[in-house]
């Protein structure tokens, strides 16, 4: 999901927290479910944010491995973006693993409507890394976990002028940026044949927009929250409609002195688990975080994401 630092400009979302939302968690069980979604950054989640699952894996050793690929097609001028990942459960209660998102388009980032020279190619690719453990299990209480996720080798991305510097050079710097979080995700079942999943989060992080903006100028606390309903369909298939929302540090590192006020990011989703006897889940989504008001061509409103996990 590359959602450059321009894009943020857009009133429609300068709201601090955008309330909860729904979000597609739970497969065929609610359990089950949880541990073999991968969200787009590789953690077992929603569609970007976590939950407070990890991974299957037996008391005493290793799972099988969970692999999942996400698409977002951000639009012409910013491009489309991919992630692939490879998550391994570990005890009942940990999780870590790889993702490597891929970027496809030879755009530019005009900025206040100008295309500087030389031009800002939108072509980041980086890796990231992962861990989550699981450190409250309570059927009354739902679950809790902590975790921590580690961006790397974006050559490309705009960080903010070396010290002393402007110019061309600021489109040639690297990205390093991270996320600590505490997330507890429960599941009410008091509707009949409706479970509802809660999910809610604090993360500190030195990122703009999950590292796609590149750093924000210091580390922050910023909320995220999830609501899911879950319904049972003929062939004990499932559907999961709903949405996510993630607050995102207010500024982006600017080498020129300038800031930006970013809005949260939100998601609006579907997760169809078409039989139990199968770990697969297939997500649909929408992205909002711009329409564009400040920069027509970083119009970001209504972009279509798509996304598949299977569990081994």
């Amino acid at each position: 999901m590359r959602v450059f630092a321009s894009i943020f400009h857009s009133p429609v979302f300068k709201s601090r927290w955008a309330t909860l939302m729904l979000l597609f968690a739970l497969p065929f069980a609610i359990r089950a479910a949880q541990a073999q979604s991968l969200g787009y950054e590789g953690p077992t989640g929603v569609f970007v944010t976590p939950l407070a699952s990890t991974a299957a894996s037996p008391s005493n050793g290793f799972g099988k491995p969970v692999v999942g690929y996400h698409f977002l097609a951000a639009g012409n001028e910013i491009g489309d973006y991919s992630t692939i990942s490879v998550t391994e459960g570990f005890a009942k209660r940990y999780e870590f693993g790889y993702t490597s998102e891929i970027h496809a388009g030879s755009n530019q980032l005009p900025i206040d409507g100008v295309v500087e020279q030389p031009a800002y190619k939108l072509s980041q690719d980086f890796s990231i890394l992962h861990g989550k453990a699981t450190v409250l299990t309570n059927k009354a209480l739902g679950s809790i976990a902590v975790g921590g996720i580690y961006r790397f080798h974006d050559n490309n991305v705009y960080n903010g002028d070396p010290e002393g510097t402007s110019g061309g050079a600021i489109f040639h710097q690297g990205t390093r940026n991270g996320d600590i979080y505490l997330v507890g995700t429960r599941v009410f079942t008091g509707i009949k044949k409706v479970p509802i999943l809660f999910n809610a989060g604090l993360r500190g992080t030195d990122a703009s927009v999950w590292g796609l903006g590149g750093n924000a100028p210091g580390f922050s606390a910023r909320g995220f929250g999830a609501l899911a309903f879950i319904f049972t369909l003929p062939n004990k298939s499932t559907l999961i409609l709903g949405s996510e929302a993630a607050q995102q540090p207010q500024r982006v590192k600017l080498g020129l002195g300038q800031g930006l006020d970013i809005p949260t990011t939100v998601v609006y989703a579907a997760r169809f688990v078409p039989s139990p006897k199968h770990k697969l889940n297939i997500d649909v989504g929408v992205l909002h975080a711009s329409d564009g008001t400040q920069n027509p061509v970083l119009n970001v409103k209504d972009r279509a994401a798509f996304g598949l996990s299977y569990g081994f």
